[in-house]
């Protein structure tokens, strides 16, 4: 059966008419040529095969080699398209696993960050849970407290990080609630404190210590309100500090003694006439013990005239008291002692006329009223009003008008 290229007739079709069939035999023509062309390229051939028993000859004709090699050169195309194919759908699969490799990268960037965020949030709230701790056990110091401030918890908001965000907001208003009644507490303290000084006709700027500003102590970053707690519980630490100074409480037992002479004019138990007495008089048996009023350091304790036997304590910021008539000194010149602390006895020594305490209270050398810098001062006055005028132990130095 002749060879006929009938794809190439199919693609050289012309419209009917006459130049149409001169085109169509010309086309015809020429792949007749190129046909006979083609197979006169493969000749029949003889194939002998020898088996080793006998001898075998296969013949290949020319028209068989041809489409032969049509078929291989088919299958190639055919080969060549579909790696084309592969190679495009390889290609469009490569796109698409990159993309969701980034998603996937993505995503663990997220959930890393997340992480991160929660974990950096539940340090600051055991930072914060920590300081309030200590702050509230009293038994810290402000360089401690400081080192422990927690930083601002101040992070990410949204997308990703809502839920962590839902999740210490619990938390972290507790937190923020306790920080703000402690405050209130610690300015009411310190409130209070400051007026109890300028009862006792003192200026509270004078007990605040010394340094530099209350804020430097708190390190740059640490959260506002924490800071703002911080601050103000400095303030308090730094006037108790130095109220320490300032004489309290009672310098004998009042279950063991009598109020018998106050401060200011009196009659004069020597003399019978008005002069002004610079302190208090607390009677009561000889060896009575007698206590330091405040924490300071001794700069007399010997027998200074009228006084007698003298104890006398310098506690700073131009506060002393003094402590006369005793019968037994303790304390010694330069020794520190501490608010409660027995210094010596008391007797009837110096210008008295019985066994009693002469207490005295100092600012800048001037003698003030010690009744005020007294616990209970007040139950002590009455008491003092009511006792009798005479036949109670007096004393100290003569002062007239």
């Amino acid at each position: 059966m002749p060879w006929k290229f009938w794809v190439a007739e199919r693609a050289f079709m012309a419209p009917p008419g006459r130049s149409g069939m001169m085109m169509t035999n010309m086309v015809l023509s020429a792949n007749a040529g190129l046909s006979t062309r083609f197979r006169n390229l493969f000749k029949p051939r003889d194939i002998f095969f020898h088996d080793g028993k006998s001898l075998r000859r296969f013949s290949v004709g020319s028209g068989f080699q041809a489409a032969a090699v049509l078929v291989a050169m088919a299958l190639l195309a055919w080969s060549a398209f579909s790696a084309v194919r592969i190679a495009t759908a390889a290609e469009a699969v490569d796109t698409n696993v990159a993309q969701m490799e980034q998603q996937v990268a993505s995503m663990q960037a997220n959930l890393t960050a997340i992480r991160a965020e929660a974990e950096r949030r539940a340090q600051v709230l055991e930072q914060r849970q920590a300081f309030l701790n200590a702050m509230l056990s009293g038994e810290q110091d402000a360089e401690r407290l400081a080192a422990m401030l927690p930083q601002q918890a101040d992070g990410p908001q949204g997308g990703p990080f809502e839920e962590v965000t839902a999740e210490f907001s619990e938390v972290e208003g507790m937190q923020r609630s306790a920080v703000a009644q402690a405050q209130a507490q610690v300015r009411s303290q310190l409130d209070e404190t400051r007026r109890e000084i300028r009862r006792r006709g003192l200026n509270p700027a004078q007990f605040t210590g010394r340094g530099g500003p209350l804020e430097d102590a708190a390190p740059a970053g640490a959260d506002p309100q924490f800071r703002q707690l911080f601050v103000a519980w400095r303030q308090l630490d730094r006037l108790q500090d130095g109220i320490i100074a300032i004489p309290s409480g009672q310098p004998v037992s009042t279950t063991t003694t009598n109020f018998t002479s106050g401060f200011g004019t009196r009659s004069d138990p020597f003399r019978g006439r008005a002069a002004n007495h610079g302190g208090i008089d607390l009677a009561g048996p000889v060896g009575t013990p007698i206590y330091a009023t405040a924490d300071g350091i001794v700069g007399r304790s010997g027998y200074v005239g009228a006084y007698g036997n003298l104890v006398e304590i310098n506690h700073g910021q131009g506060l002393q008291t003094r402590y006369g008539h005793m019968s037994r000194l303790i304390a010694q010149p330069g020794q520190r002692v501490r608010r409660g602390e027995l210094i010596g006895l008391m007797g009837s020594t110096g210008r008295s006329t019985g066994s009693h305490l002469h207490y005295e209270v100092r600012i800048d050398g001037r003698a003030v009223d010690p009744v005020p810098f007294l616990r209970g001062g007040t139950a002590t006055t009455r008491t003092a009003a009511a006792a009798p005028a005479s036949n109670v132990a007096q004393g100290g130095p003569a002062a007239s008008r």
